[in-house]
């Protein structure tokens, strides 16, 4: 055998001794899978049965431990229950008391309603008679006056008519006769100066002629002598002078004429211009007793309005008083319906004893009685005293209030409570039935140690002592 052949045939052993090899572990490894399934399967078995029998003991002994608490349970409710019947017949009393106590304080808040209804309904009649009499005068003097100012307005402007009617025929008659003055002076001034006219041109003619014979005289004596003409000139010169004077002298008295002329005329003027004034004065007077009157007329409508406003609102308020008085009727109406119902359901012992007793000591009540009797101070002091009658009505309210408080307090209690028995039920249940959801979750009957039944407190243990005070002293202690 050579060498390769050798070497081949140790590999081919080789190769057949791991096989062997293999085959033996795969063996060996599938004989210990199969011995431990059947371990499993028996420990299984053997688990169960086990769990079986530990759960039948629990359960026998769960029994009887739940038996016992329930017992306790019930023992414990029942006392409560009958604790909480005799605390709730006590509550029924005191409500009843309050009860009879607040139909007490609504008669007497309805006999205050009633007296103010009729302070308030004598109050409207003793305004309305007041605004009916306020009313008669105020129109008895608005026609008064209106008359009056009428019959001043017709006499004013008669009188106006009148003074315009003079002033007009007194204005025509001073211009007539001044138109009379102005042309009588003018003829008289025109004859005058042709009578002077004339007269001057016969004195001139005369004149003339003389000079003209004097003229014939003179050349006929210049003719004669030289110096009997020279004296003629001369003459003759100064009489000329003379003339040219007494000309001027008459242009003069004509220019006198003419201005006397004038100023008449100015005068005449002026008369005009100041009865024009006079006449527009009386028209400015005539606009302005117009303008009183319509402001007379004006304040009268404003005064109209003014007190029908007032009118309207005095009705406005008046109805809504009225209908505020209808809805505090109505309310004290259903108050004393309720009241009513209220007083068939209060106890004995409420109709007894309708208010608690009071916390204060007796020396604070006498110092309260004291405090009482002294006149109030201040606005919150008086305020208080006019309210003083309702006390007994917030006694029993706040007596009601406080049991009110109290019930829901041990209604919550007893809520807890049941709720917490609920639980201890439902865990009981769930302990002693058998279903594969109750095994797949912790089972309570598997429990070495149980959880302790705690007894709750009663709501009498539980109730806190609550300090009351009265609302009076402590009024009287802030202020």
């Amino acid at each position: 055998m050579t060498e390769e052949e050798r070497l081949l045939y140790m590999q081919q052993r080789a190769q057949a001794e791991d096989e062997m090899a293999k085959r033996k572990e795969d063996m060996l490894t599938q004989f210990l899978k199969d011995k431990l399934q059947k371990e499993e399967r028996n420990s299984a078995v053997n688990l169960h049965k086990l769990t079986q029998q530990w759960r039948a003991v629990l359960r026998q002994t769960r029994a009887a431990e739940l038996r016992s608490d329930i017992a306790v349970l019930s023992q414990t409710f029942e006392r409560v229950l009958d604790r909480k019947d005799s605390v709730i017949k006590c509550l029924v009393c005191d409500l009843s008391e309050a009860e009879q106590q607040s139909a007490q304080a609504l008669r007497s808040h309805l006999q205050c309603v009633d007296c103010l209804l009729a302070l308030q309904k004598g109050r409207l009649a003793s305004l309305e008679q007041q605004w009916n009499s306020s009313l008669e005068g105020l129109s008895y003097e608005f026609n008064s006056e209106r008359e009056q100012i009428l019959s001043q307005h017709q006499q004013e402007c008669a009188y106006l008519e009148d003074v315009t009617f003079a002033m007009e025929q007194f204005y025509m008659e001073v211009d007539v006769e001044a138109r009379q003055d102005y042309q009588s002076t003018r003829d008289d001034i025109k004859n005058r100066n042709i009578e002077e006219k004339h007269a001057l041109r016969i004195q001139l003619e005369g004149t003339v002629e003389g000079l003209w014979r004097q003229f014939q005289q003179a050349l006929r004596s210049y003719n004669e002598a030289t110096e009997d003409r020279h004296v003629a000139f001369e003459s003759l010169r100064t009489r000329d002078q003379r003339s040219a004077q007494e000309i001027d002298t008459q242009m003069r008295r004509l220019q006198k004429m003419q201005d006397s002329i004038s100023a008449l005329r100015s005068r005449l003027n002026s008369s005009q211009r100041e009865s024009e004034g006079a006449a527009r004065g009386l028209r400015v007077a005539r606009e302005e007793v117009t303008l009183q009157a319509r402001q007379l007329k004006t304040q009268l409508s404003c005064a109209r309005a003014a007190e029908r406003n007032q009118l309207t609102n005095l009705t406005v308020r008046s109805n809504a008083a009225a209908k505020k008085l209808q809805g505090i009727i109505t309310k004290g109406e259903r108050l004393l319906r309720l009241a009513e119902m209220c007083r068939k359901l209060e106890t004995e012992h409420e109709k007894v004893l309708p208010f608690y007793t009071s916390s204060l000591t007796a020396e604070e009540e006498s110092q309260e009685r004291a405090n009482a009797m002294e006149p109030p101070s201040e606005e919150l002091a008086q305020a208080m005293l006019d309210y003083s009658v309702l006390e007994r009505f917030w006694q029993r309210y706040n007596k009601v209030l406080l049991e009110r408080l109290c019930l829901e307090q041990e209604r919550g209690a007893l809520t807890r409570e049941n709720q917490q028995l609920r639980v201890l039920l439902r865990q009981y249940l769930d302990g002693i039935s058998v279903s594969d959801e109750i095994l797949r979750h912790r089972n309570p009957l598997l429990m070495v140690s149980r959880p302790t039944l705690a007894v709750q407190p009663t709501a009498d243990a539980q109730r806190k002592r609550h300090t009351v005070i009265e609302a009076a002293h402590i009024v009287q202690r802030t202020l």
